[in-house]
């Protein structure tokens, strides 16, 4: 390969990734990945490469021989480009942690009917006591999880940054006769949070009076 063109590879490659971070964060790609909070700076970045492309293409410097890794590197963002990510929540969830640590904080203050299923998740795990919030109006929505026992749950992914920490938490669903949730559908329930036994112990299910499948929302990762 000549050196004209070997001398191209580095910048370009410089430059489409550059092009990957911008296109992400303007197209809102980065909504399924990371937390809005951090979008800036993954723009900000896309144009620092955008920057060094140029000012490497503009002193001209070439390389000796042609680099294979800088020829990947182009390939492996034009793909990036090409393909949006679309991750599934579910697979990802089911091999995460579940365990909120010690952030879990009492809000009896919002209205049950205006909870999301995060506010209900952290709710029952500050005060688990199902008889407190029996037949309270729920009305939520979420990403059907899959269970490695029992039936699926209503779920959503909290990130701190991104998905590399995300942590799944779900809420227990008594779905109707004759309906089959698919993982990684988005839905919208309404009904009343009811009490069930299992295993000994009582806890709280929501029990679903209205199932609507819904688009998933531009922004589904919660803080």
């Amino acid at each position: 390969m000549g050196e004209p063109v070997a001398a191209l590879i580095r910048p370009l490659a410089l430059a489409l990734w550059g092009a990957v971070l911008l296109v992400s964060t303007l197209s809102g790609r980065l909504d399924l990945l990371l937390r809005g909070v951090f979008h800036p700076l993954v723009g900000l970045s896309g144009v620092v490469l955008l920057a060094l492309a140029l000012q490497q293409l503009l002193q001209g410097r070439r390389e000796q021989r042609w680099n294979r890794s800088w020829s990947l590197s182009c390939l492996l963002a034009i793909a990036v480009l090409l393909l949006p990510p679309n991750p599934s929540f579910s697979d990802l969830a089911s091999n995460r942690n579940s365990d909120l640590g010690s952030t879990v904080e009492l809000d009896f203050l919002l209205p049950p009917g205006q909870r999301s299923l995060t506010d209900w998740v952290r709710l029952l795990r500050s005060q688990p006591d199902p008889q407190l919030y029996a037949g309270d109006p729920v009305r939520i929505s979420g990403f059907v999880l899959r269970q490695p026992e029992g039936p699926p749950q209503l779920g959503r992914l909290l990130v701190r940054c991104c998905l590399a920490d995300a942590t799944p938490i779900g809420l227990p669903v008594r779905w109707p006769a004759g309906f089959t949730p698919k993982p990684d559908q988005w839905l919208a329930v309404e009904g009343t949070m009811g009490v069930e036994r299992l295993g000994g112990q009582e806890r709280s299910v929501v029990l679903a009076s209205s199932i609507r499948p819904i688009p998933r929302p531009a922004r589904p990762l919660e803080p």
